[in-house]
């Protein structure tokens, strides 16, 4: 089995994907500081999988911890997800992000091309894009200035990969810009858990279903869309955690020195009162939501153009936002 060295792999996304990297015959080893996620996730992947995943703690920003799991293991690839990835703290604390993210794949960078590991697939985000002009966004959308240092991070590390892959390293990479991954494994065993207050939409949902927050604030309903809230593309996690293990498969049989960008979204907006709505229809449970005054940097709309993906990797998603809102109720249910 090939084996793909996944950072921040105990996180939501990474978590997901290395599920579906053990469904396509590949090895993932799991690299992740804990920082913003919970070694029990560990226990859930075995159960899920059978099998008990390799795992070390450790930062990616330590060059000595990567040059440790390589003497163990001779990885072929890697995905990148570990980063910081909460817009209002990066705002407050941005050289905690910089140091971070940027940093971090830097440090990344170095040590695959000392260890010959060819493949990349960097976590990237639709942040890159701001409040586009157009509609839907492709990849060839103008970048716009990032309305946070989070944003800015990951525009600044998409530069820094092109600037890599031009000095010809031998590295081929993709850089997945994600829209709004929500959802959680259809078994309910691992899914989105935020440390403290949540950032993301979905989790301030189900944890106001549950009862944990008294209230879900809806910021603004006087923008120009179809009900005036805004308008966002919602990918269920697990399509994104397949789109990871499709592109790995394509960078094997892409030249050296590559590098490419992919949309990963439905192609779809939805409305953030259209996903409360489904939220309660497909669960039959009813929200306590306000309306509240516009929130400051909200992009008011965007979601994916996914042609690019849909036609150079075979990838479309699977699961429609009502899948999305059951598996995420499942999984808050489960917590409980």
């Amino acid at each position: 089995m090939k084996k793909i060295l996944i950072t921040g792999g105990a996180g939501y996304i990474g978590s997901h994907t290395a599920v579906e990297l053990l469904k396509a015959g590949m090895e993932p080893i799991i690299l992740d500081d804990l920082s913003n996620s919970d070694e029990k996730v560990l226990d859930r992947l075995e159960e899920i999988t059978g099998k008990r995943l390799i795992f070390y703690k450790g930062d990616c920003n330590d060059k000595s911890m990567l040059e440790s799991i390589a003497k163990e293991h001779k990885l072929e690839g890697v995905i990148h997800f570990a980063a910081f990835k909460a817009v209002g703290e990066s705002t407050e604390q941005p050289l905690k992000y910089y140091r971070n993210n940027v940093g971090s794949l830097i440090v990344l960078l170095d040590f695959m091309r000392e260890q010959g590991i060819k493949d990349l697939v960097f976590s990237s985000s639709c942040t890159v894009y701001g409040q586009p002009e157009v509609l839907p966004v492709t990849e060839s959308t103008p970048r716009q200035d990032a309305e946070s240092p989070y944003g800015n991070t990951k525009k600044i590390c998409e530069d820094i990969l092109v600037d890599f892959v031009k000095s010809k390293p031998g590295i081929r990479v993709v850089a997945l810009r994600y829209f709004n991954p929500v959802g959680a494994h259809p078994s309910a065993k691992i899914g989105e858990l935020p440390l403290g207050v949540p950032a993301n939409l979905v989790p301030f949902i189900t944890q106001t279903a549950a009862g944990i927050r008294e209230k879900l604030t809806v910021f603004g309903d006087d923008y120009d869309t179809a009900d005036g809230s805004c308008v966002r593309d919602y990918i269920h996690v697990v399509d994104l955690a397949d789109a990871h293990v499709k592109t790995l498969s394509f960078l094997q049989g892409q030249e050296m020195d590559f590098y490419d960008v992919f949309n990963v979204g439905t192609g779809n907006g939805n409305t953030v009162l259209e996903v409360i709505h489904a939220f309660e229809k497909v669960n039959g449970v009813k929200l306590n939501y306000v309306i509240g005054p516009r929130r400051a940097g909200d992009v008011v709309k965007t979601w994916a153009d996914t042609t690019k993906i849909n036609e150079v990797l075979g990838w479309k998603p699977n699961y429609s936002l009502e899948d999305s809102m059951r598996d995420s109720w499942n999984w808050q249910k489960g917590l409980a």
